[in-house]
């Protein structure tokens, strides 16, 4: 299994529970809060996958109370379509062969 597929995989399968603060370089590359500043879906989602790869529970945790969880599941999900429909287009492949790829599945 290729390092993404492992580091997505281990992404998906993480349990939703609150673990030990962890702290990293990426808490550096997060948005710095200023008074109370609202994001979007888009932006939740994207920190909080970003947080999964690099393994920052703090995070993780963080960007999942941006926005409420049905907003975050729509925003990942999004997110996930469109990097498999970027990687497809850039290995010249069709999605399908792409995602089953990257989730270490065997072709069909």
């Amino acid at each position: 299994m290729s390092g993404t597929s492992a580091r997505l995989r281990k992404l998906f399968m993480r349990p939703r529970t609150a673990g030990p603060q962890r702290s990293g370089p990426s808490a550096d590359r997060r948005p710095k809060k200023q008074g109370k500043q609202t994001h979007n879906l888009f932006e939740a989602a994207a920190a909080y996958v970003s947080a999964g790869v690099e393994d920052d529970q703090e995070g993780l945790d963080e960007a999942a109370t941006w926005v409420s969880p049905e907003a975050l599941s729509f925003g990942v999900n999004e997110l996930a379509c469109r990097a498999v429909i970027a990687l497809a287009r850039e290995r010249d492949e069709p999605p399908s062969v792409v995602a089953r790829t990257l989730l270490g599945l065997p072709a069909v």
